[in-house]
């Protein structure tokens, strides 16, 4: 994949470009003449078009050889295109049903194209505008255990996991970004940084002079660098969903890499954590009290659908070459796998908070912030939220090993909505 042979599309050039496409052709209609393109992507990387047809509607989705929140300064390569590509073939297969349908892919051009999800939403916005959606907290517990414990050396066969990490370990440079921007640039003046000030330049100090906070951040990079665990989406968080009140669909799996099973669970729990913090600016039209309770309710089933997942997985998948069946269920010792396997999830859970935790500083004080404060418009009422999310995030990334439950970060995070903290 070359960019001297790269041609970004645009609105005009798609049909002309991908008219004798006939995956694209047999979804939408023959006659690209006819073909109605919209430019709709709102991301920090890619362009994203709803291509309308005479008998049908897809999503065409291009990578640039740039970083488009930044501009041509910042180079990114095409192949990112590719490794997207293949997470979401995978993922197909580990969780059936919870992605779009691939329906071309072109490597060079760096284009897929797409079921277009209607009358899907996105998640983040969903929260934004205070809807409940009855059936997210489960779809997103399985998915998170199926695709993570399919993915790892519990399950799949060495050698094609081995060859698989191979693949995605190409992934080089989004892998950096996420290095630098999650882990690291929070915690220092960095150049990228931008966060609601001055309101929040106290806790700012405070967060960036936190010993313990930068080591735990530094334990937690050096982990995600370190521990090639299993295929991760590499950037699960609300923005990354789609949903109706009865269908989930997860997206944008562009940083798929081989990391630790904690990160895309991290990620994701600690959205809804910033969610919950993000309400009380958004109330506008009456109280979001039951949106709170239903968000906090939220993290509570996504985490035991999970671990209930994940358990009946080990116990029923378990043919990898770690804790493998003959040592413990075969010799009559299922009380050794039930053991093994709490250890594995308590793992799992410390490492979980402290992704989590790094993930708010990072979501409000880093480059690449979300819209559950951003559509805040008074600075005073989302440096309110902000600081709420920053008191928490730093809770669970230093306390990580002596919290023992959702429930009590829950807890906490009530304490915390209750406070006047401006």
């Amino acid at each position: 994949m070359t960019i001297s042979n790269f041609e970004a599309l645009t609105p005009e050039t798609l049909p002309q470009r991908l008219g004798s496409n006939a995956a694209l052709s047999d979804r939408i209609g023959a006659d690209s003449a006819e073909w109605k393109v919209r430019e709709v992507g709102d991301g920090n990387l890619n362009l994203v078009f709803i291509v309308d047809g005479g008998t049908g509607s897809a999503i065409v989705k291009q990578a640039l050889p740039y970083v488009r929140l930044v501009g041509e300064s910042w180079p990114l390569p095409l192949k990112r295109s590719y490794f997207e590509y293949h997470a979401l073939k995978r993922e197909a297969e580990r969780d059936p049903g919870m992605v779009p349908e691939i329906l071309h892919f072109d490597r060079e051009q760096a284009i897929i194209v797409m079921e277009f999800l209607t009358p899907h939403v996105i998640l983040r916005r969903a929260l934004i505008d205070g809807r409940r959606l009855p059936k997210i907290a489960r779809d997103l517990g399985l998915f998170l255990a199926r695709t993570l414990f399919r993915g790892s050396d519990l399950s799949m066969e060495a050698r094609k996991r081995k060859e698989d990490l191979a693949l995605f370990a190409d992934n080089v440079e989004l892998c950096d970004i996420t290095e630098n921007l999650v882990f690291s640039d929070p915690y220092f003046d960095a150049k990228l940084n931008h966060f609601t000030t001055p309101q929040l330049d106290g806790i700012v100090a405070e967060l960036r002079a936190d010993r313990d906070l930068k080591v735990e951040a530094q334990r937690l990079k050096h982990l995600f660098t370190a521990n090639a665990e299993t295929l991760l989406h590499g950037d699960l968080h609300t923005g990354s969903v789609m949903v109706t009140d009865t269908e989930t669909k997860v997206i944008d799996p562009e940083f798929a890499f081989y990391g630790p099973m904690a990160i895309d669970v991290g990620m994701l729990l600690s959205n809804f954590w910033m969610s919950y913090f993000s309400q009380s600016g958004h109330e506008q039209d009456g109280s979001r009290e039951e949106m709170r309770t239903y968000l906090l309710d939220v993290i509570v089933e996504i985490w035991g659908t999970f671990r209930a997942e994940f358990a009946h997985l080990w116990r029923t998948e378990r043919t990898g070459i770690l804790y493998q069946r003959t040592l413990f269920e075969n010799q009559g010792d299922h009380l050794g796998s039930e053991q093994a396997l709490d250890e594995v999830l308590h793992t799992l859970w410390t490492d979980m908070l402290g992704f989590a935790g790094i993930e708010m500083h990072r979501r409000i004080l880093g480059l690449a912030h979300n819209a559950d404060f951003e559509t805040i418009e008074d600075p005073d009422v989302r440096a309110r939220c902000e600081t709420k999310a920053l008191k928490l995030g730093r809770h669970l990334a230093v306390n990580r090993r002596r919290i023992h439950s959702i429930a009590d970060i829950n807890a906490l995070a009530q304490r915390l909505e209750k406070e006047s903290v401006i």
